[in-house]
This record gives C-alpha cells, sequence and structure tokens, in this order.
C-alpha cells in the first residue's frame, strides 16, 4: 500500500487548499479515498438524525502534476484513510508561495500522511517545512460503508443564488429563529423564509432555473404533468445550514439544491 503525490502549480495548490478548507469547516474528521484517477473526501453521518453528509469527488489529474497509488490489492485498487481535515488544512497554510508540495503515505510509527512543502530561499538551498498528519487505515471490510450516496427521488431540484448573497441573508435570519424555511418550484423561484410567533421574514429569489436531470432510461426528464409554480419546502437547522455557507471558499461556477419534501431533507451539491 503505497500513495504519493506532487502539486507544482501555484494554482492547482490554492485551489485545492480551498476544497481542504472548505471541507474542515463542514467536518472534524472525514474519510479519504484514494483511487488511481480520482481523491474523494465523505462524510457519512446519518442525514435522518440530523447529520450532514458529505460526497466531495476530485479528479487529481486537475491537481497533480505526479500521483502514483498502491492499494492494499490488485483487485482491490484503493486506499481509504480516516483524518482531521483541519490538519491538512494547517499544513496546506504555509504553502501558498511555495515551489512544490509533496504529498506521501509513511508509516514509521504510526500512519501519516507526510506534507513536505518546499518553500523559495534566497539562498540555494531549499526551505523544507515537513508535516506529519495522523490518519487511520480503514480495513476493507468496511469500505461499503463509504460508499457514492444514491441520491433519492427529489421534488424540486433548483440552481442556488450567489452564495455570498445567500450566507449574508442567512446570518440575519439566524439572529431571529433557529430554524429556516427553504421552498423552490419548478419556475425557478426559491423562497428563504423564518416564522416565529412574533416576526416573520421571507426573501424571494427569482429566474434561478432547475437543471435538467436524466430519467432512469437515459432520457431526459421533463416537468410534464407537474405543478410548476407548486412549492416544495424543507425545515432545516439554520445553523447548519450557515456552517455550509461560512465554509464555502471554492467559488463554484454552479451550486443547485434538491428538496425532498418526504425524507424532509436537502441536497447541495457544488461544480468545483
Amino acid at each position: 500500500m503505497r500513495f504519493r503525490a506532487k502539486i507544482v502549480d501555484l494554482a492547482c495548490l490554492n485551489h485545492f487548499s480551498r476544497v481542504i478548507n472548505t471541507i474542515a469547516k463542514l467536518a472534524k474528521t472525514c474519510t479519504l479515498r484514494l483511487t488511481v484517477n480520482k481523491l474523494y473526501f465523505i462524510l457519512s453521518d446519518r442525514v435522518a438524525n440530523g447529520g450532514v453528509s458529505m460526497w466531495c469527488e476530485l479528479c487529481q489529474g486537475n491537481f497533480f502534476d505526479e500521483f502514483q497509488m498502491e492499494g492494499v490489492a490488485a483487485d482491490h485498487n484503493e486506499i481509504y484513510l480516516e483524518l482531521m481535515p483541519e490538519n491538512l488544512s494547517r499544513a496546506l497554510k504555509t504553502a501558498q508561495n511555495a515551489k512544490a508540495v509533496k504529498i506521501k503515505l509513511t508509516n514509521k510509527h504510526s500512519p501519516c500522511l507526510k506534507v513536505a512543502v518546499e518553500l523559495p530561499s534566497l539562498s540555494s538551498s531549499s526551505r523544507i517545512v515537513t508535516h506529519d498528519i495522523p490518519v487511520r487505515v480503514i480495513p476493507r471490510r468496511l469500505w461499503n460503508d463509504f460508499r457514492e450516496p444514491v441520491v433519492p427521488d427529489f421534488d424540486v431540484s433548483i440552481y442556488l443564488p450567489v452564495l455570498k448573497t445567500m450566507k449574508s441573508i442567512v446570518e440575519r435570519m439566524k439572529n431571529l429563529s433557529n430554524y429556516i424555511v427553504i421552498e423552490a418550484n419548478l419556475s425557478g423561484e426559491m423562497n428563504l423564509k423564518i416564522e416565529t410567533d412574533v416576526v416573520s421574514v421571507t426573501t424571494h429569489f427569482k429566474d434561478l432555473g432547475n437543471p435538467p436531470w436524466a430519467s432512469e432510461d437515459g432520457c431526459q426528464s421533463s416537468a410534464q404533468g407537474r405543478d410548476l409554480q407548486s412549492m416544495a419546502e424543507v425545515r432545516i437547522d439554520i445553523k447548519k445550514l450557515q456552517q455550509l455557507l461560512v465554509g464555502q471558499q471554492v467559488n463554484p461556477t454552479k451550486a443547485l439544491c434538491n428538496i425532498h419534501r418526504m425524507a424532509k431533507s436537502l441536497r447541495v451539491g457544488r461544480d468545483l
């Protein structure tokens, strides 16, 4: 079982750092899944019990100049590690102007991700700052607990407004209530609402757009036969929504949410 990677391009390094910073805001611990072509950061709390789940998928070729990985076996060429993303985030903060960053899985006394940051120097010799990040190797018998979640059928899927705008609104609303109602329809309209015994506040968004989804037979799904104006809504903990928005540092090209009326859950996705 081996893993080593190297980032030289500064733009790729900064982008990777922003992704890790965002994950660190969402989870104290998470699972890092390594494959030949991709990295996955996974958080699998039980949403039904009020937890937050996360599936972050990165193509290694978009970030790394070198990437070598050998899994636990030829027929299971993957590695699963449990780590604290905040530790990785802190290590990458020292690499803002680095010439290169190397990441390697080591096991001298216990499993670690060794992050070596090569910094520019006025002399001919390089300055290298090394961080050892403790990890736990997840045995193969538990891998099925970290598979990609199945997206349940939803009532409405809609593109979100600019996340900074949404964050500002939610921050104001959290001073008035512990819960927020998000409702949306198939006409690109979304409302953020709080309702208490003493106050009711609603923010309206229009023309957000609804993403097309493919049905199981591969054909593009259609809203035919459905009421385009009918609102689907979900009531969620406003602090958890704020945590998601505050942690946003990756400037996604698009962000969308799916509202599941019966499941009473909200799924937010971002295209990095």
